[in-house]
């Protein structure tokens, strides 16, 4: 598959520090005469091969976020630039031809295909990228060595515990060599000891294959593993903190949990 014509490849020295910029990005839906603004007037930059968290009580437009950057829902309005391409202005075709090649997704509920090994699944993307059988059967055995399943290469989910899932799922994410890798509650069906290995799984990808990773996460240990984390409010932008800076008191915890104040 040709890259699409709406897919950019010129860029200005400016853009090409930034795997995501997300520009004045409002959505609305519309409940009869009610408006609830989701996001509304989100503004973000993220570098390559940072690692930034996206926290929030619920209800604050994490997730609408997520999937206006993933391409699953237009904006209403602003610009959301993945790689250099404003995503909200490509076609149907041009939209699956960049997700397919430069956006990788972890998933809280791993999403594998219960019929196919571990290697199967690591190289399904590849197939849909156009990966010679070669190339995609040795980039998916490396990748699974690099989350510790070079022993798993042929056990399929049923066979394989839950952390073993997500590890099979994030060496899918990172399988095309993504510009950004979106991870939703990555560590939300794990317990304690396996989400924090998770966690220091996704710091090992993020810096040995230089990756950006932007985590939609509840998860406050995940503080730990990010460069910047960004607190969503209201479907607003309330602060953006460096991971040394970060001052988490009640509340947040509270909020972090979907509990009240």
């Amino acid at each position: 598959m040709t890259q699409p014509e709406g897919i950019r490849s010129g860029t200005s020295v400016a853009e090409e520090e930034y795997a995501l910029l997300v520009e004045g990005v409002r959505k609305y839906f519309y409940m009869g005469e009610v408006v609830v603004k989701a996001l509304d007037g989100v503004d973000l930059a993220v570098k390559r091969g940072e690692y930034v968290s996206i926290m929030g009580p619920s209800g604050s437009g994490k997730t609408t976020l997520f999937n206006v950057v993933g391409g699953l829902e237009k904006p209403t309005a602003g610009q959301v630039y993945i790689d250099k391409t404003d995503i909200s202005k490509l076609d149907a075709y041009e939209l699956a031809w960049l997700r397919c090649r430069k956006i990788g997704y972890v998933f809280q509920t791993f999403n594998l295909v219960p019929i196919m090994t571990a290697v199967q699944n690591v190289t399904l993307p590849m197939i849909f990228a156009g990966f010679d059988v070669k190339e995609r059967n040795e980039r998916a055995a490396h990748l699974l060595e690099m989350v510790g399943l070079a022993d798993r290469l042929h056990h399929k989910p049923t066979e394989l515990s839950g952390g073993q899932q997500q590890r099979v799922a994030i060496a899918r994410a990172f399988a095309n060599g993504p510009a950004i890798v979106l991870a939703d509650e990555p560590t939300g069906n794990l317990d304690l000891k396996t989400g924090l290995s998770i966690i220091e799984l996704l710091i090992k990808m993020n810096r040995d294959l230089e990756i950006t990773i932007m985590c939609n996460t509840h998860d406050l240990k995940i503080i730990e593993a990010s460069d910047r984390i960004v607190w969503l409010r209201d479907g607003r932008v309330s602060r953006i903190e460096r991971r040394g800076e970060v001052k988490v008191d009640v509340g947040d915890m509270r909020e972090a949990r979907g509990e009240r104040r």
